[in-house]
C-alpha cells in the first residue's frame, strides 16, 4: 500500500511533462520536415496525431484519477452535521401549503437538489446559487469538475475540501444519487428536491445532446438518427456500451437505480416508492412555473428568490419534432422512466390541489409578470442568442461536443444600480457561477481549453 501511494504521488508530479511531451515531439518533427522536405500533407497528419494523442491523455487522466486522499482520520471540524443546530426534520409528506397564506415562516437553508439531466436543472441551479450566495450558505461542490464524477455513484469524498464530519447547506451538482452518502453531508432538516421530465422528450434531448460521446450511435445512418434508433432500439443498444445510460431510462439511472431492469419487475415500483419517501418535492419540467411556486412555498422563500431566465436552451434547429409514432416508441423504450413520471405526475397535482388551484394560478401569474419585467431590465434584445453572438465570455454557456447548439444571453449595457447585480447573476451560466462561488474546476477548465484548441 505504501509503495502504491508513493507511485501515485510520483506520477502526479511528473504529469505536466507527460502531457507536454506529444506537443514538444510534434514541434521537433515539424521543424525537421520543414528543413528536409515541404510535405504539407504529412506535416498536417503529424500535427493532428499529436493533438489527438494529447487530448486523449488529458481525458483519460480526468476520468481515471480520483481525488487524492492522504488521510481520512476523523478529526473535529468547525461545521459538522453532528454539531449543527437544526430544526426538527420535517416529514417528507409535510408541505407549507398546510399553513394559511400569509403566515410567517422561517426560510429553509438546507437543500439537496438532485440534478437530473435535460430537465431545465441548470435553471434551478442558478436559483440555488443565488439563494446560497445571498445567505452565505456552504455549498458542497465537486472536486475539480462540475459534476461528482458522474456516471459513478456519488461518494462524500468527492466533495471539494472535504474533511470527515463536515456539514453543508446545499448540494446540487450532477451526480448518480446515493442516498446514504448524500445524507451524511447534510443536516437532519435538509429538504430533498428533484425534477423530472416527460421521458419521450427527455430521450430526444439526451440523444441529440450526447450522441457524439455515445459510440453506440455512431453506426446509425441517415438524416434522422433518432428515428432510425427507435425503429429497432435493441439492434443498436448495448447496456454495457460506453455512456449507454444516456439512451434508456436516464432518470432512473440518475436516481441511482438499474436502468436496464425489466419494467415489470416488482423492484421498479419499490424503488419509485422509495424515491417518494426520500424527496419532499418532485417537480415537473412541463409545469415549471407551478413547480417553482410549490418550491417557494415548501422552502418559505420570497418571490425574488425564484425569478429565472431559461438557461441552456437549445436552438430550435437542433430539436427533433416527435411525431405521435416516435413519441409512443420513445415512451415504450423508456418505460421505467414513464412509470416514474406517471407516479410523480399524480403526486404533483395532489400538491397543487392542496395548495389551491386559484391560488396557484395567481402566484404563477405573479411569477411570470416579474420574470417578464426582469427580462426587459436585463436582457439585451429581450431574447437568447446563438453562442457566436454572445459578447462576454463570462456569459457563454458550456456547449455539447462538436457543435454550438446552446443559446445564451447578452447583458444590457445600461442597467439601473438596483438590478445590476441580480441581472448578472441570473444570466451567469453554471460553470462561471460555480467559479464565482469558489468551486475548483481545474479539470473542466483544462478540458475546455483542449476543446478550444481543437475547435471541438
Amino acid at each position: 500500500m505504501k509503495l502504491g501511494f508513493s507511485l501515485r504521488i510520483s506520477i502526479s508530479r511528473n504529469l505536466p511533462y507527460t502531457i507536454l511531451f506529444p506537443f514538444l515531439w510534434d514541434l521537433q518533427v515539424t521543424a525537421m520536415l520543414l528543413h528536409q522536405v515541404k510535405n504539407w500533407k504529412s506535416m498536417c497528419k503529424g500535427l493532428i496525431l499529436g493533438t489527438l494523442l494529447t487530448s486523449f491523455m488529458l481525458l483519460l487522466y480526468s476520468y481515471a484519477i480520483p481525488p487524492l486522499q492522504v488521510s481520512m482520520t476523523e478529526i473535529p471540524v468547525p461545521y459538522s452535521c453532528s454539531s449543527h443546530p437544526a430544526r426538527a426534520r420535517r416529514p417528507v409528506s409535510a408541505n407549507c401549503t398546510h399553513n394559511p397564506p400569509g403566515q410567517k415562516c422561517l426560510p429553509e437553508l438546507n437543500i439537496m437538489f438532485m440534478k437530473t439531466h435535460k430537465t431545465a436543472s441548470s435553471t434551478i441551479l442558478n436559483i440555488l446559487f443565488r439563494f446560497g450566495q445571498k445567505h452565505r450558505l456552504k455549498f458542497a461542490f465537486p472536486n475539480g469538475r462540475n459534476d461528482f464524477y458522474y456516471p459513478s455513484y456519488f461518494e462524500h469524498s468527492q466533495v471539494q475540501d472535504y474533511r470527515p464530519g463536515m456539514c453543508f447547506n446545499i448540494i446540487c451538482n450532477h451526480m448518480r444519487f446515493q442516498y446514504e452518502e448524500v445524507r451524511r453531508l447534510l443536516p437532519a432538516d435538509t429538504i430533498f428536491v428533484t425534477v423530472l421530465r416527460d421521458p419521450a422528450y427527455l430521450f430526444e434531448s439526451s440523444f441529440h445532446y450526447f450522441e457524439r460521446i455515445i459510440p453506440l450511435t455512431w453506426k446509425l445512418s441517415g438524416e434522422d438518427k433518432l428515428a432510425e434508433f427507435l425503429r429497432d432500439p435493441k439492434h443498436y443498444y448495448d447496456p454495457n456500451g460506453f455512456n449507454a445510460h444516456y439512451l434508456q431510462n436516464l432518470l432512473f439511472f440518475d436516481l441511482g437505480y438499474d436502468n436496464n431492469m425489466q419494467p415489470d419487475s416488482p423492484l421498479v415500483d419499490q424503488y419509485i416508492r422509495e424515491t417518494d419517501r426520500r424527496f419532499h418535492l418532485v417537480m415537473l419540467l412541463e409545469y415549471f412555473d407551478e413547480s417553482l411556486v410549490l418550491l417557494k412555498d415548501l422552502l418559505c422563500w420570497e418571490l425574488e428568490d425564484i425569478l429565472y431566465f431559461k438557461l441552456n436552451a437549445r436552438k430550435d434547429s437542433t430539436v427533433s419534432r416527435l411525431t405521435d409514432e416516435l413519441y409512443q416508441k420513445a415512451t415504450a423504450w423508456n418505460l421505467i422512466d414513464a412509470k416514474l413520471y406517471q407516479y410523480f405526475n399524480a403526486t404533483f397535482w395532489h400538491k397543487v390541489e392542496v395548495y389551491g388551484r386559484e391560488r396557484m394560478a395567481r402566484d404563477v401569474a405573479k411569477l411570470q409578470e416579474e420574470n417578464e419585467k426582469m427580462k426587459n431590465i436585463c436582457i439585451d434584445g429581450g431574447h437568447p442568442v446563438d453562442a457566436n453572438a454572445i459578447q462576454e465570455s463570462s456569459m457563454k454557456p458550456w456547449q455539447p461536443l462538436g457543435e454550438k447548439s446552446i443559446l445564451g444571453y447578452n447583458l444590457k449595457k445600461r442597467i439601473n444600480k438596483k438590478h445590476r447585480k441580480l441581472c448578472r447573476k441570473m444570466l451567469t451560466p453554471e460553470i462561471q457561477y460555480m467559479s464565482d462561488l469558489g468551486a475548483n474546476l481545474w479539470i473542466t477548465k483544462l478540458w475546455s481549453r483542449v476543446r478550444d484548441f481543437l475547435k471541438w
